[in-house]
């Protein structure tokens, strides 16, 4: 009543096995092609970031990398179409706004008005930067420890988005070396240095 199936069942597996064997030949092909594309695309960058002044002193700030700058001038544009730092927080979104109606005091956020792009790009760039960076880390420190107004991780975070892109503009800009000293400001540090 019941057929011996073990043998067909033997097929299936070592036909199973080839076919499995072809789709990772097959997968690894595609990766050695996307790695070849990407050495390609990445020679190009640094081809065309290289002709564009200012972008060794960006590169010069610790933690942001070929592709952060690359992104950044590529949704930025020319930064000297800008007259300050300000400017290009507003493009990102990340100028605050408050969100009240009549007499209803709402929260205040960042507007989210502009290039999410840029914005994603800043926040990817500046998460690593509290980690590694010191002076990133110190001010992280700082806002979020600070006696009045406190800022939540987050909000930290948000806020040291829009001084890296200060940052990169002064430095392209100007095309000044990074000094870790400029970015902290005589006052914070002053203050940072009695809370410590």
């Amino acid at each position: 009543m019941f057929e011996d199936r073990s043998e067909t069942w033997r097929v299936g597996i070592k036909r199973a096995e080839k076919a499995r064997g072809r789709s990772l030949a097959v997968l690894l092909q595609q990766y050695d092609l996307f790695s070849e594309q990407l050495e390609t695309t990445m020679a190009k960058v640094l081809e065309i970031l290289e002709s564009i002044p200012g972008t060794a002193q960006m590169l010069s700030v610790p933690g942001v990398g070929v592709v952060t700058v690359a992104g950044f001038l590529a949704e930025v544009g020319d930064i000297h179409n800008y007259d300050h730092g300000q400017q290009i927080i507003r493009l990102a979104g990340l100028n605050l706004k408050e969100n009240s109606s009549g007499k209803r005091k709402g929260r205040t956020g960042i507007s989210k008005r502009g290039r999410s792009r840029l914005r994603a790009l800043l926040f990817r760039a500046v998460m690593p930067m509290v980690a590694k960076n010191p002076a990133f880390k110190a001010l992280h420190h700082y806002y979020t420890t600070r006696s009045q107004n406190p800022l939540k991780k987050k909000q930290s975070i948000i806020a040291l988005c829009g001084r890296l892109a200060r940052i990169l503009f002064t430095l392209g800009t100007k095309q000044k070396e990074y000094d870790a000293n400029d970015v902290m400001g005589p006052v914070r540090q002053a203050h940072m240095q009695v809370v410590a």
